[in-house]
Order: structure tokens, then C-alpha cells, then sequence
């Protein structure tokens, strides 16, 4: 009997990030990775991107797992927000599995460890439609693993992030005798990492890297200051390397980057020389040539981090002339402009600035002649190329069909895709959940595309506030209407143009008595519509108009001011009642008017009470 077998594209194509597939076998889905994006330039004010929550509140009954192949942010940083609602099991790696704790704590105070399973490159899992198993791939953090689900129709493999270096170090090889294994049992389909394609120059060797920063240190007289993604354990290792062989100190800063290397050292990937890490109190005592600072930023960015330093903003550390601004991270496409900003700054405080990715050829993907040697290798019966923006998938096609493959084997997705197997082929199916939830400071999924589309507005042409007062039933405005404005226009400078916007205001009120029938939205809109219209006309420029249309009934407002004026009245009859006599007495004639005390002693006191008693 063949299984109902469906592929789902959860997040991480026509994308950089937010990787999360699923694969459905008969009623059970396998998630792969959990990742985030962040957001490009147009997202203003968005923290981070996760995928469609929606797909567990509609399928979470269903989902065995999720499966994990390391630890960046592209791979782990959805799960605080979906462990928040759903309790389903984790799977990962060592290393992996404590990075995961780490970004689940950070969002998430109520953390759940008993949802976490480590595994590693030997282990099988068996379920009741399938069974999952693990194979070891070169990735810039140790234990990084490929994932493997076997169903009776074939293997279905994802690579997760990987590349192909043979002269990797242990826990970062990958385990070619178990690719070849895997290759004999059937590849039914192959989800391949599609991020670096395009590269035409094969990645320069580990030891290559490593010879580079160290020269770099060696070369440098005054500080260094590195920029580095916080969960880059290969590249932290090299810069360790490097520090302790040219006698530097390295001091950490950045949210997470303490967690992190310390998590590392304590599982032994990480080989730190003793005092190699000072405080932040010893950093006045150590000289510049002597001392490297680590930074990472919030969340493993360093970029903005840098900004600060450069601008006097940040907490701690100051570029000052002399400095070396390190950049040991090759940034995405998206990011490029951002880094020219952050080199432009730092060379305005007196700093230099070095980029290993300008003149090394390093990434953590396989480039185009290592996808061609997976699909040579794996032989799958059907690619479907993933994790990367779309360019990036259509080379990947066509890398495919120059070793061979057949253009109609191989699927080009968007999120939200099902790809479902019938009669030996896959087709799409109906769609899952597959849009962006974007987290803004707390808010999760809070803020949508209306709301990005008004914020964009806002950034672009300023909110304009036009405030009036009506009587509806005597149809007429009451007090001159207000209008104000940030972003838009200086107003001391405008008087004109704000007079203009009050005489379209008092015109779209006296059209809407006139000829419609009172209706709030009605005359809301008119006003709105009126505004910007005018505004448009004079110049070229379109603010939110907020109109806020407020209403006052007059002969309630006059039995108001008779009720206050009454009121008023009483109380100064009250006070002028209340007033002490101007009448001055002596003390002598006070004495002889006023009553005299009864004193009474105890027994006086006692016979009374006796009395009363007697009498009830």
C-alpha cells in the first residue's frame, strides 16, 4: 500500500532565512528547522520574521517533531514563539539542542527543557509512518547535521546548511560513507541549500582562513575590534587562535555571545587558553596592543553595535584613532549597504576597517561545484532546491541540469507550497499556512502589511491632524477646527498652507450638512478626503490625514454652565454661613458663658450603673 506523502514549503525559499520545511507522511509531519529572518529595510520597525504560525494551530496535532540541523538564528529562532502554544518535541545535536535552550530562554521565560532531545549522527528514530536518522555536514558550527526521513517510497533527504571542505577538522566533517549509504536505499526527493550557487571561486580551505587572521592580528599595532555572528564557533575558535598566539586578551560583548562561548567551552568545542577572557573592569588596565574585543550585537548582529562605537553610543567601548575594525563575517546581500554606512562611520572616528569576506573566498554554503557533487552522489529522483532567494534556486536548477538531471524533476517552490507524491510524481497540492509573522518588540503576528504600508507612509510624508468640533442637530462647527502636524511640514513657516487645510476643513463639513445625511464615517472620510486633495494640490506630498471630529450638544452645554453657576451660588452662601464672628470676647466673660464640666468619680459612676441595672 503506498503512503500518502506530502512535501511543505513552511519558509526559506525566494528567501534569506526563516528555513522551516515539513514532510507528511500518511498523518504524521515531520518539521526541518524552525528558523527567522531578519527584516530588510522596508519592514521599518520589525525586530525579526518567523513563519505562519497559523500551520500549528491548524496541523499541530499531527506533528511528530521538529527536527533541528544546527544552531543559527535561520534554523532555531522561530522556536520560542512556537513552544510558547505548543508542546512538540525538539531534536538536535548536542551543541545545537543548547543553543535552542538559549534563544527559548531569551523570548521565553516559561522555558520548557523537557521538550528537548539530544541526537547525533548515529541515531535512528522510529514512527509509526516512517523513521528519521541523521548524517554529520561541514558547517561553520560544530555537529551541524543533514536529516533523513525513510518512507516506504524512498528517502527523503534535507541538507540543512552544508558544505563540502576536506580539510574540516573533527565535529565539523561531513560523513560522505553515510551520504553513499543513503544513496543506495533510493533518494526520492533532495531539498537542497541553495544559498551560495551563484559562487563561481570554490571556498578557501579552514587552515587558509585561520593563516589570514592570523596575520591580520600579527600586522596590527593598536586594538582589534571583531565583528562576528555570536553562534560562528568556528570563526570565534580561529580568533581565539589567533589572540593567544599573538600574546591578546579578548574581552566579549554582546547579548548573547558570554552564553554562548561559555556553553561551548563547557560541552568542549571550544578550546580556550587559560586568562584569554578578561572583564570589562580590566579593560583600562590592558594596553591596546595587547587586547581584542569580540562583539556580536543583539541577536548575533554586530553591525548596528559598531554604529555605536563609532558614534560614541555605545555603553563600553569607543573607536578612537588606531583601531582595526575586524568584519570576520561574510554579510548577506541585503546587508551590504548597511555595511558601507557602518565602515564610512568608523573611519570618521579615526578607526580603519578590514573585511575577511573582500578578500577570502569563506561561507558556510556550498557553492555550485558542491551541488553538483551531492546531486552526484545522492542521485535523487526528484531536487527540490531550498533555502535561498529565487535567483539562487533557479541556478541551482540549472546546476542540476548540466550533471544530468531532468528539468521536470526538479520544482521550484514558493512558501505555502505542498508538494504532494501521485502516481510517482509530485504535484502541487492544496497550500498550508505559508505567509510572514513578524514580531515587533513583543507583539507576535500584531503587525501586518497595512500596518508596514502605513508605517511607510508615515516615513515618507508625515501625519497630518485636523481636530473640529460640531453641533450636529443646529448643523454647524462650533469652534474654529485645529490642525497640527509632525513630519510633515514646519508649521511657524507655513501659516498659509495651515489656513488653507482649515477652509477645506470647514467646506467638506458645511458640503456634508448640506446635501448628506449625518453619518460619522461620512464626514470623517469627506474631511479626510478634503485634506489631502489640498495638501496634494499645494505640494506634491501625501501625510496620513487623521481628521478627529468631536461633538457638543449647546443646550446641554447651557444647563451645564446654569447647574455650575448654582452650585456656586450655594457654596458661597455655605462659606459665608460657616464664617467665626468678628466679635472679640475676654477670657473672664468666655469663662462665665460657658457650661460647666460634670465631674464624676468612680463610686459616682458605679452607683449609676448599679441603678441601671436594677431598673432592667
Amino acid at each position: 500500500m503506498t503512503q500518502n506523502i506530502k512535501i511543505m514549503m513552511l519558509g526559506g525559499v525566494r528567501e534569506n532565512g526563516k528555513n522551516m520545511y515539513a514532510v507528511q507522511v500518511d498523518d504524521e509531519i515531520f518539521i526541518m528547522d524552525a528558523g527567522l529572518k531578519y527584516p530588510d529595510s522596508s519592514m521599518l520597525g520589525i525586530d525579526v520574521v518567523i513563519p505562519d504560525l497559523d500551520f500549528f494551530r491548524e496541523y499541530g496535532d499531527r506533528i511528530a517533531g521538529i527536527f533541528l540541523t544546527h544552531g543559527h538564528d535561520d534554523a532555531i529562532g522561530a522556536l520560542p514563539y512556537i513552544l510558547r502554544d505548543h508542546d512538540i518535541p525538539v531534536f538536535g545535536s548536542k551543541l545545537t539542542v543548547e543553543l535552542a535552550k538559549i534563544a527559548v530562554q531569551r523570548e521565553n521565560k516559561r522555558r520548557k527543557n523537557n521538550l528537548f532531545h539530544v541526537i547525533d549522527a548515529d541515531t535512528e528514530i522510529d514512527f509509526k509512518n516512517a523513521s528519521v536518522s541523521f548524517f554529520k555536514t561541514t558547517h561553520s558550527l560544530p555537529d551541524s547535521l543533514g536529516i533523513d526521513i525513510s518512507t516506504k517510497e524512498g528517502e527523503i533527504v534535507y541538507t540543512g546548511d552544508f558544505k563540502f571542505d576536506p580539510s574540516a577538522k573533527e565535529g565539523y566533517r561531513t560523513d560522505f560513507v553515510r551520504l553513499s549509504e543513503i544513496s543506495q536505499k533510493g533518494v526520492l526527493a533532495l531539498l537542497s541549500d541553495s544559498t551560495n550557487a551563484e559562487a563561481v571561486f570554490p571556498n578557501d580551505r579552514q587552515s587558509s582562513i585561520e593563516n589570514y587572521i592570523l596575520n591580520t592580528f600579527n600586522n596590527q599595532e593598536g586594538r582589534i575590534i571583531v565583528a562576528s555572528k555570536a553562534s560562528n564557533i568556528v570563526r570565534i575558535q580561529e580568533i581565539f587562535h589567533a589572540a593567544a598566539k599573538t600574546g591578546r586578551h579578548v574581552y566579549l560583548t554582546g547579548r548573547d555571545i558570554g552564553k554562548i562561548v561559555y556553553t561551548a567551552m563547557k560541552l568542549g568545542y571550544l578550546d580556550v587558553p587559560k586568562d584569554l577572557l578578561v572583564h570589562s573592569k580590566d579593560l583600562k588596565k590592558i594596553p591596546d596592543n595587547e587586547l581584542v574585543i569580540l562583539e556580536t550585537g543583539r541577536m548575533g548582529e554586530p553591525l548596528k553595535s559598531l554604529q555605536k562605537m563609532a558614534t560614541n553610543r555605545h555603553r563600553l567601548i569607543k573607536i578612537k584613532k588606531g583601531d582595526l575594525v575586524f568584519i570576520a563575517t561574510t554579510p548577506s546581500h541585503s546587508v551590504e549597504t548597511m555595511v558601507a554606512q557602518t565602515s564610512d562611520m568608523i573611519y570618521r572616528a579615526g578607526g580603519t576597517v578590514k573585511q575577511l569576506g573582500r578578500e577570502r573566498h569563506t561561507s558556510g554554503h556550498a557553492t555550485g561545484r558542491d551541488l553538483q557533487i551531492l546531486i552526484d552522489t545522492m542521485k535523487p529522483k526528484f531536487l527540490i532546491p531550498a533555502i535561498g532567494e529565487y535567483r539562487l534556486l533557479e541556478l541551482h536548477k540549472n546546476l542540476a541540469v548540466e550533471v544530468g538531471m531532468d528539468p521536470k524533476d526538479i520544482y521550484l517552490t514558493k512558501n505555502g507550497d505542498v508538494l504532494k507524491l501521485e502516481k510517482d510524481r509530485f504535484y502541487l497540492s492544496d497550500p498550508v499556512p505559508g505567509e510572514d509573522t513578524m514580531i515587533d518588540g513583543s507583539g507576535v503576528g500584531d503587525v501586518g502589511n497595512i500596518v508596514l504600508r502605513d508605517r511607510e507612509v508615515l516615513s515618507d510624508d508625515g501625519v497630518f491632524i485636523a481636530a473640529v468640533t460640531i453641533d450636529r442637530k443646529k448643523k454647524k462647527i462650533v469652534s474654529e477646527p485645529l490642525v497640527s502636524t509632525r513630519g510633515f511640514v514646519y508649521i511657524k513657516t507655513n501659516h498659509e498652507l495651515m489656513n488653507g487645510a482649515v477652509d477645506a476643513i470647514k467646506e467638506a463639513i458645511a458640503n456634508n450638512f448640506e446635501h448628506k445625511r449625518f453619518d460619522w464615517t461620512e464626514l470623517k472620510q469627506d474631511v479626510r478626503n478634503s485634506v489631502e486633495k489640498f495638501l496634494y494640490k499645494q505640494t506634491g506630498r501625501r501625510p496620513v490625514v487623521l481628521p478627529v471630529v468631536m461633538e457638543v450638544n449647546q443646550n446641554r452645554h447651557r444647563a451645564m454652565v446654569k447647574r455650575n453657576e448654582q452650585n456656586k451660588a450655594k457654596e458661597e452662601i455655605r462659606e459665608k454661613n460657616s464664617r467665626p464672628s468678628r466679635t472679640r470676647v475676654s477670657n473672664s466673660t468666655h469663662s462665665k458663658n460657658r457650661r460647666p464640666r460634670k465631674k464624676i468619680n468612680n463610686n459616682q459612676q458605679n452607683s449609676k450603673n448599679n441603678l441601671a441595672q436594677k431598673k432592667a
